[in-house]
């Protein structure tokens, strides 16, 4: 029995505007390599200036680059370390991370989930004005109400925690790191507050409406469904924030007083940041002190690299909480 071959059908074509090749997407394609592989090589430039300048200035240091409580590269011979700036920079971002985060998402909780409509929308634009305010304007705020004012907190603080150390108060005026990290903190709050704010706008309605159907309260509603959906986006919101703060330059030489001297109470006088001490320093500084503060700014530089890759890091072991499966 003769068995006619069957016909070979051929496999469905795509649609002529879903096609993977056609030139608009060649184009967008070969914009976005790129404008990656741009924005790599602007960095890797960076850096090797950075490092190239660097060496130049730490091999004319008589000090150690790292644990030198001292800076005058103009000195023969020149000695200076960044010791008292990496503290300074750090100890003011802890403090305005530690301030600000909390009320941050506070607030963006507070505008996406409690606040009536017609007051979140005022809310939020007043929060997006706060983050367009240029940095020399919370500077100049902040050394003329700010530190002024300050003065009667810090008496409290060395009333009942002075004997800490870290608490302690000479009565002197209020231009220590502290004073900066509250600076640095407002700085912030509408960065983090703005993206945070964002984020759990973007949380499942469907988990809240199954939650409040349970018979959940609107905290525990928050508590189960939105924090933990939007909790990588907080953590990339305090980074950028955290970004910021670390290299926040004339907002902290307004109502900073620099000495490099590491004091342990945070109320007193006392530590710099890399940007401060770049911003006061570099203009009266000759070849050798331009180098050391390029020196300084590798640092600020690597110590940014490293928070952004421990966000990152921390995200993608939080990604079960990121939404992106939901």
């Amino acid at each position: 029995m003769d068995i006619a071959p069957t016909a070979s059908v051929p496999p469905p074509k795509a649609p002529p505007g879903n096609s993977a090749t056609r030139p608009g997407d060649r184009i967008f394609l070969g914009l976005s390599k790129g404008s990656g592989i741009t924005l790599l090589v602007i960095m890797a430039a960076i850096a090797v200036f950075l490092t190239w300048r660097a060496v130049v200035a730490i091999a004319h240091n008589e000090g150690n680059f790292l644990t030198t409580f001292e800076w005058n590269p103009n000195a023969n011979p020149p000695v200076f370390g960044i010791a008292v700036l990496a503290y300074g920079t750090i100890v003011s971002s802890i403090i305005a991370m530690v301030l600000a985060v909390p009320v941050a998402v506070g607030i963006a909780l507070f505008i996406s989930h409690y606040a009536p409509r017609r007051l979140a929308a005022p809310l939020g634009y007043v929060v997006d004005l706060l983050a367009a305010v240029p940095s020399i304007i919370y500077g100049l705020w902040g050394a003329l109400f700010l530190v002024p004012h300050l003065t009667g907190l810090y008496q409290w603080l060395d009333d009942y925690l002075g004997w800490t150390g870290v608490f302690a108060y000479d009565g002197g005026a209020a231009r220590s790191l502290f004073t900066a990290g509250i600076l640095l903190a407002i700085m912030i709050l509408p960065i983090v507050t703005n993206v945070s704010r964002e984020v759990f706008k973007q949380s499942p309605k469907m988990h809240e409406e199954a939650a409040l159907a349970l018979g959940a309260t609107r905290w525990e509603v928050v508590r189960m469904a939105v924090l933990p959906f939007g909790r990588s986006g907080v953590i990339s919101a305090s980074m950028l924030g955290l970004g910021r703060a670390l290299g926040e330059t004339m907002a902290v030489a307004t109502v900073l007083s620099p000495s490099f001297l590491i004091n342990v109470s945070l109320l007193n006088p006392g530590g710099g940041t890399f940007a401060q001490n770049i911003a006061a320093g570099f203009k009266e500084a000759g070849d050798l002190g331009r180098d050391a503060l390029i020196a300084s700014g590798l640092v600020l530089f690597v110590i940014t690299l490293l928070v952004n890759g421990a966000a990152r890091l921390i995200i993608a072991r939080r990604k079960e909480y990121s939404g992106a499966n939901a």
